[in-house]
């Protein structure tokens, strides 16, 4: 299900940019997608059976908005959902589980911290089981440490397999505190919804 967590983590990251709207798995207005631009699908604890429960109201909705141009933006359980499987929004390109990956840093599920570039700078990112991605032809954003695609753009589509939108409060365990980013991975969020899925390259936001 999605967590109630990453989509505050979102809403703080976009919001002093973006108006942002919520929607949950209660029936829509018939206009609620009109002056929608992006559509974000956060981190979650998610398979096919939640994805059926939680949008079974707004499936058909949110598939037409996509069908006309709209754009989606996918954290951790919403990289997963644009896989065949789920959303099925992807040209030959697979969403799978980076941790059964040969050379993945981290092997098992659990809430960590995992080496990343992001646009040629080496972060440490929040982990819990994100994706990478197979086949096809996408922009590659970030990589995990083994060179796995963390993050990427294929048309109107960005997947990210990282929680950037993460806050201080995900950083209990000890040996995690030191790698809280000050928000600072907040902004890198920004950055790629303005740089990649909206056209914005030329707003100066830093």
């Amino acid at each position: 299900m999605c967590s109630i967590e990453s989509v505050n983590g979102i809403m703080k990251a976009l919001a002093p940019t973006y108006n942002i709207k919520v929607f949950t798995k209660h029936k829509l207005p018939e206009e609620f997608f009109d002056d929608v631009e992006l559509v974000v699908f956060p981190g979650g604890v998610g398979d096919a059976s939640s994805f059926g429960s939680l949008l079974k109201a707004n499936l058909d909705d949110v598939k037409k908005f996509l069908s006309l141009g709209g754009k989606y933006l996918g954290i951790c359980m919403g990289a997963y959902w644009a896989d065949k499987y789920y959303f099925d929004i992807l040209n030959d390109t697979r969403v799978i589980q980076h941790i059964k990956r040969a050379r993945a840093e981290i092997r098992s599920s659990y809430a960590t911290t995992t080496n990343i570039n992001w646009r040629g700078d080496d972060h440490r990112m929040y982990f819990y089981d994100g994706p990478t991605y197979i086949g096809g032809e996408f922009e590659q954003v970030a990589s995990y440490s083994n060179g796995d695609p963390m993050a990427i753009v294929q048309g109107p589509i960005g997947l990210i397999g990282c929680h950037l939108e993460s806050e201080q409060s995900w950083y209990q365990k000890k040996y995690m505190q030191p790698y809280w980013h000050n928000h600072t991975h907040h902004i890198l969020l920004l950055q790629f919804v303005v740089d990649y899925l909206l056209d914005e390259r030329q707003m100066a936001l830093f």
